[in-house]
C-alpha cells in the first residue's frame, strides 16, 4: 500500500522483541508497521477477520489509566483471535515493595506480552531487562511510541506521503512530541516543535532526533515562536498544556502557553488544506478551539480510530 519504500521486500522481522520507543525502530520497520495497519484495517471493513493470536495472552499494566490505550489494545488482541488481562496498580504487588524485576519475572511465567503504562521511562527498561517476554510501552513520561505510529498512519492516510512533509506540534514538550520527532525523523519527514521558553523536549531526544534527521534528510527544528514555525504547514498537532500528574500546575500552564493555542488565528498561516490532529482527550477552549478540533481539518477521530490497527500490526508482529 506504501510506496514510498518497497516495504514488502524483506519481512517484518521483530518477534519476540520489546517496543519501547522508536528509536529501536528502523525506517523500514516504522514502514512495514504502518503499511500492516493499513491492511488491517482494509480487512476489518471488508469484514475479514484473522486468528493469528490464537492462544496468546497479554498483560495490560496501567498506573496512568487511559480509554485509547486499554479498549484499542484488548480489542486488537480479541479481535486477532488473543486475550487480554487488565491490570491496574492495585492488582499488583508493585504498589506494596514488590521489586520490578520479581513481577517481570512472574508475569513472564503467565503471559505471552506484557504492554504497561506508567510514569517513569526507567521502571519500563528495567521490566524489560528482567522479563523474558516482549514488554510494549504504552506510554512513559519520556515516550508514548505507539501513539506516534498511529499518527504516522493518519498522515499517510489523508496526505498519501510521510517523507517532505511539514509536520508542526505546538505545545508542551512531552513524551508526545519526543515521540513525534523520533517517528518524523526516522520517516525523513520535516519536523517543528514550538514551544515555551522552558518547556523544550529534552536535550538528549533533540540530538537524537537531528543526527536521525542527518541521514534521512529529515529537518527538525525546535523553536519558541509558534507564528514563525507553523507558516506553510501540511500537519498540525497539540497535546494537553498539563499531562497526568502535572494537574497542580494547569493554572500556571494555561498562562504560559496562551499564544500557543491551536486557533484559526494561528492556523491561517498553515497550508490551506493542513490537517489537525490530536493525541486526546482534549481540552476544548485551552489547546485548541472547538471551531478546529470540531472542524473540516481535523482528523482527530481517525487518529484515535487508528490506534486500534496500529496495535494489531504491532501485536501480531512481535507475538505472532
Amino acid at each position: 500500500m506504501i510506496n514510498t519504500l518497497q516495504t514488502k521486500e524483506q519481512p517484518l522481522n521483530i518477534k519476540g522483541l520489546s517496543l519501547l520507543t522508536l528509536e529501536e525502530l528502523s525506517e523500514t520497520e516504522i514502514y512495514q508497521l504502518v503499511d500492516s495497519a493499513l491492511t488491517l484495517k482494509k480487512q476489518q471493513k471488508s469484514g475479514l477477520t484473522s486468528k493469528t493470536l490464537e492462544g496468546k495472552t497479554l498483560a495490560m499494566i496501567f498506573e496512568k489509566p487511559s480509554t485509547r490505550t486499554r479498549v484499542s489494545f484488548e480489542a486488537g488482541m480479541i479481535q486477532l483471535g488473543g486475550s487480554a488481562l487488565y491490570l491496574n496498580g492495585n492488582d499488583l504487588q508493585l504498589g506494596r515493595g514488590e521489586s520490578i524485576a520479581d513481577t517481570a519475572k512472574v508475569l513472564s511465567q503467565y503471559v505471552d506480552a506484557i504492554m504497561i503504562r506508567t510514569f517513569a521511562h526507567e521502571k519500563i527498561v528495567e521490566l524489560a531487562k528482567q522479563a523474558s517476554i516482549p514488554i510494549i510501552n504504552g506510554l512513559t513520561d519520556e515516550h508514548h511510541p505507539c501513539q506516534a505510529l498511529a499518527d504516522l498512519v493518519t498522515i499517510y492516510e489523508v496526505k498519501k506521503k510521510l517523507k517532505g512533509l511539514k509536520l508542526v506540534y505546538l505545545g508542551d514538550g512531552n513524551n508526545v512530541s519526543h515521540s513525534l520527532m523520533i517517528a518524523a525523523a526516522k520517516v525523513g519527514m520535516n519536523c517543528t516543535i514550538a514551544c515555551p521558553v522552558g518547556y523544550e523536549p529534552k536535550k538528549q531526544i533533540i540530538e537524537l532526533v537531528n543526527d536521525i534527521g542527518s541521514k534521512t534528510g529529515a529537518e527538525i527544528k525546535v523553536t519558541n515562536n509558534p507564528f514563525e514555525a507553523v507558516t506553510d504547514a501540511d500537519i498540525l498537532y497539540t497535546d494537553v498544556w498539563a499531562s497526568m500528574g502535572q494537574e497542580s500546575e494547569q493554572e500556571k500552564r494555561i498562562t504560559v502557553f496562551e499564544d500557543f493555542q491551536v486557533n484559526s488565528k494561528i492556523t491561517y498561516l498553515a497550508k490551506s488544506d493542513f490537517r489537525f490532529l490530536h493525541c486526546l482527550p482534549a481540552h476544548r477552549e485551552e489547546e485548541v478551539t472547538a471551531e478546529i478540533i470540531d472542524g473540516p481539518h481535523s482528523v482527530v477521530f481517525q487518529q484515535a480510530g487508528n490506534r486500534l490497527h496500529v496495535q494489531k500490526a504491532l501485536l501480531q508482529a512481535i507475538l505472532g
